[in-house]
């Protein structure tokens, strides 16, 4: 399918969720096919030039189905930062591939004990016209099936991000961790323009969407069950301490969206969306883990079943959390904007 600009997001999101049901073991392909990687691919690549806005909707939705699919990987840490960052002959090599589900793109903002570092304690080192990387990232999405990282490093001048094959000579790839060891990278790899600022805001961007569906689609799996399930007699929902806890459950799912849409709309709209994508953070980081735990908890033991998909929004909401940097982090980071 074809997207212009007057394509409404709802379209989107109707179509990622029917594209997701209709082929869950083979989603990432399915969604390539369909063409809701390329939404934010420059046309002159075989995109349809939209922007974070409509990504977030394919991410929102990946969310709500509990989709394991690279998502946040190659959406939000690849395609959006490779877009706004990278120099035409960049974008050329990567984002197709990309778009076609063929390749993973990812990167690497985090280091050990300091997420999203300012100054990164990676290095770069000239060394015969390009660079060597030597420093630990740390949770590092998708990395596995990774192609190639966004890593920031310092360079003479300040901070920079690379892109780097994670399969190369003196890369290590333990879990989620990118431990480097003189990797060597040309000039050519060497993102020129952005920040990482920009890195960081669209990573939030895509973890708070991601992490509105998930948090939606558990709520929806829960509210579900305790209509069905019956006790005494008696559908769980009909009992007023499980109403009030899945009230607690809708009242998080619904501030995360409205802080989540906020920031995104901020950062598509190309206005400061530092404070509200800080809120969206917090509110993910803190508040979500725990209302999983409620639909965990109103589940019962079916909740724990690997059969059964709520382990997996479990899972991604608590990823999420710690990709953020924890919710004390982004109190930290929220109180400093206050303070500015």
């Amino acid at each position: 399918m074809d997207f212009t600009l007057e394509a409404t997001r709802a379209e989107i999101a109707a179509l990622t969720a029917d594209v997701l049901a209709r082929d869950p073991e083979h989603a990432w392909q399915a969604l390539a096919k369909a063409g809701l990687l390329a939404l934010a691919l420059p046309e002159e690549l075989g995109g349809d030039g939209l922007g974070p806005a409509e990504v977030a909707v394919v991410l929102t939705e990946a969310g709500r189905a509990g989709a394991q699919v690279p998502a946040l990987a190659a959406l939000a840490l690849g395609v959006l930062p490779l877009n706004r960052m990278g120099s035409p002959e960049q974008r050329a090599r990567w984002l197709p591939e990309i778009a076609s589900g063929e390749v993973v793109v990812t990167a690497a903002p985090h280091e050990p004990s300091r997420p999203f570092a300012a100054e990164p304690s990676t290095e770069a080192v000239a060394v015969d016209g390009g660079w060597a990387l030597t420093g630990t990232k740390t949770l590092v999405p998708s990395l596995a099936q990774a192609r190639c990282v966004l890593v920031p490093a310092t360079l003479p001048w300040g901070p920079g991000v690379f892109l780097v094959d994670p399969r190369a000579e003196g890369a290590e790839v333990h879990g989620t961790s990118l431990r480097l060891s003189g990797v060597r990278v040309g000039e050519a790899d060497l993102l020129r323009d952005g920040s990482l600022a920009d890195l960081r805001r669209f990573a939030l961007a895509g973890a708070v969407a991601l992490g509105d569906g998930a948090v939606a689609g558990a709520l929806a799996l829960t509210t579900a069950h305790v209509r069905q399930r019956e006790q005494f007699g008696r559908p769980l929902a009909t009992f007023q301490a499980v109403a009030q806890q899945i009230a607690d459950v809708y009242i998080a799912s619904r501030t995360l969206h409205l802080a989540a849409l906020s920031a995104v709309w901020r950062l598509d709209e190309g206005l400061d969306a530092d404070e509200d994508l800080a809120i969206a953070a917090y509110w993910l980081a803190e508040e979500a883990p725990k209302a999983l735990a409620v639909c965990h908890h109103l589940h019962g033991g079916l909740g724990v079943d690997i059969t059964y998909p709520l382990h997996r929004h479990y899972g991604l909401v608590k990823e999420l959390a710690a990709l953020t940097g924890g919710a004390s982090e982004r109190l930290d980071r929220l109180g400093d904007l206050v303070e500015a």
